[in-house]
C-alpha cells in the first residue's frame, strides 16, 4: 500500500516532455471465462494515448519512444492483472527519467484509466484516500488494550497491551482492618494500565504515526480512561463505539471505524462549505470561484480547499514558472512565457495541494456550493498583496507550521469527501 512519503514523491514529479504516465486498473467481474474485457479496455486506452502523443510530439521522436516503452510495459502488466479481483493497481511511470512505481490499492476506483501528461494524474488516488483514511483504533478494557491501524481499507494490529490484574478474593482482613484495600489495589492497577496506554497514544500521535484515532470500549472504562488522556491526544479522538476487547471481530472494528470517520468528515465538510461561503461574502477568510481560489493558492493563503466531486474547468498553465490562470491567455502575466491549456484545473492544482499539506474536501450534492462555482477555499489569512505580487505555485514555500509527516486523515489530514 502507498505511503505518505510516496504520495509526496508523486506530487513533486514533473516531466516537461509530457511523458508522465498514470495508469489505474480497476478489476471487474468478467462476463466470460476468457477474461478479455480488461485487456481490451487497456489496449484501447494505450492506443488513444499513443494517438495523443503523436499529435503532441511535433517531431520529438525521443519523447514518443520513451512514452511508447512505458505503454508497452503497461500492456504486458495488464495481461497479468486479468481476473485479479482482490486489489486495484496504480502505476506511475516515466522511462525518460527512469521512473516506475507500482502500488496495490483497494478495488474501489471509479474505473480503469490511463493518462500521459507533465504531472501524474492523482485525482483517483486522492478520492480513494478520502474514502479510506489512515486511522488509529484502540480497543480497551481494565487490563487489556489492542491497537489497530486502518489504512486504505486494511486493518492491521501492530500492538497489543496486556496487564493482568491481580487475582484477589474479597476480604476485610483481620478484624476488618484491611477492608477495601484489595479493591483499591485493583483500581490502582487499572488506573496504571489506562495511564500507560494513554502515554503510548501520546507518543504515536506526536510522531504522526497516525493523526486521528477512534476508541472502542465500554462506557464505564471510558470515564476512567478519559482522565488519563493528554489534552492534545483527546482533541485527535474522532469518536468511540461500544465493544468488548476479547470478542469484537475485525469486520466489526472496521465497520464501526469507517462509519465514525465518514460521519465526522461529512459534518466537517458541510461546516467548511458554509464557513467558506460566509467568509467570502464578508470579504474575510474565504474565497469562492476559480479565479479567486487560484490567486489565493499562489499567495500561499489557503488552509482548506473545497472542490466539487465532479468539478472540471479549463485554465492555462505557464510553461516556464507554472503559474495557473483562469483566463485563457496565450502568454503568462507573471513571466511572459507561453502558456498551455489545462483541461482539468482541479487535477492541475492537486500536486501543489499535496506538497503543501492543504486540507482538501471533495464536495458532492450541495446546491449552495454549486451556486458559487463548485470551488472555494478557507484561508489562513487574507494577504494585502495585489496582483502584481503574484508568485508562481512553484515558488510558494511549504507551510512551516505543518509537518510534512502530517497524517493522511487530517491533512491527508485528509483528502476528504463530503
Amino acid at each position: 500500500m502507498i505511503t505518505r512519503e510516496q504520495i509526496h514523491e508523486l506530487a513533486q514529479f514533473e516531466d516537461r516532455g509530457t511523458c508522465a504516465l498514470s495508469y489505474y486498473f480497476q478489476p471487474t467481474t468478467p462476463r466470460n471465462k476468457a477474461h478479455k474485457e480488461e485487456a481490451i479496455l487497456t489496449k484501447d486506452l494505450v492506443r488513444e494515448a499513443l494517438r495523443q502523443l503523436e499529435n503532441k510530439s511535433n517531431g520529438g521522436k525521443h519523447k514518443y519512444d520513451s512514452a511508447r516503452a512505458d505503454l508497452d510495459r503497461i500492456m504486458r502488466l495488464s495481461q497479468e492483472l486479468r481476473g485479479n479481483g482482490a486489489h486495484a493497481k496504480a502505476v506511475f511511470a516515466c522511462s525518460a527519467q527512469g521512473f516506475w512505481r507500482e502500488y496495490d490499492l483497494p478495488a474501489q476506483l471509479s474505473g480503469t484509466q490511463l493518462s500521459v501528461d507533465r504531472h501524474f494524474h492523482l485525482k483517483p488516488l486522492a478520492q480513494l484516500l478520502s474514502a479510506l483514511p489512515s486511522l488509529g483504533i484502540v480497543l480497551l478494557d481494565r487490563h487489556r488494550a489492542r491497537l489497530f491501524e486502518l489504512r486504505l481499507g486494511e486493518l492491521n494490529e501492530p500492538m497489543d497491551f496486556f496487564h493482568p490484574l491481580t487475582r484477589r478474593g474479597r476480604s476485610d482482613g483481620f478484624r476488618g482492618y484491611d477492608a477495601g484495600h484489595p479493591e483499591r489495589h485493583v483500581a490502582d492497577e487499572a488506573r496504571q494500565h489506562f495511564k500507560s496506554v494513554a502515554e503510548y497514544l501520546k507518543d504515536v500521535v506526536e510522531k504522526a504515526i497516525f493523526e486521528k484515532w477512534i476508541l472502542g470500549c465500554q462506557d464505564i472504562h471510558w470515564s476512567q480512561f478519559e482522565l488519563q488522556l493528554h489534552p492534545y491526544v483527546a482533541q485527535k479522538l474522532l469518536g468511540r463505539f461500544t465493544a468488548e476487547v476479547a470478542h469484537v471481530s475485525r469486520e466489526e472494528i472496521r465497520s464501526h471505524a469507517e462509519k465514525i470517520f465518514a460521519d465526522v468528515q461529512e459534518r466537517r465538510c458541510r461546516e467548511a462549505v458554509r464557513e467558506a461561503i460566509n467568509q467570502a461574502r464578508h470579504n474575510n477568510r474565504g474565497v469562492t470561484g476559480l479565479r479567486r481560489v487560484l490567486h489565493s493558492i499562489e499567495l500561499g493563503e489557503v488552509q482548506t480547499l473545497l472542490v466539487g466531486q465532479n468539478y472540471r474547468a479549463q485554465a492555462v498553465e505557464c510553461s516556464g514558472c507554472g503559474h495557473l490562470d483562469a483566463h485563457i491567455v496565450s502568454f503568462c502575466p507573471v513571466c511572459g512565457r507561453e502558456t498551455r491549456e489545462v483541461v482539468d484545473v482541479g487535477e492541475a492544482i492537486l500536486p501543489w495541494v499535496i506538497r503543501h499539506n492543504i486540507e482538501l474536501f471533495y464536495v458532492k450534492d450541495d446546491p449552495e456550493f454549486d451556486k458559487v462555482g463548485n470551488i472555494a477555499a478557507l484561508l489562513r489569512y487574507r494577504s494585502e498583496q495585489n496582483n502584481n505580487n503574484v508568485r508562481s505555485i512553484a515558488d510558494v514555500p511549504p507551510n512551516p507550521s505543518v509537518s510534512r509527516r502530517a497524517g493522511l486523515v487530517g491533512r491527508y489530514r485528509g483528502l476528504a469527501s463530503g
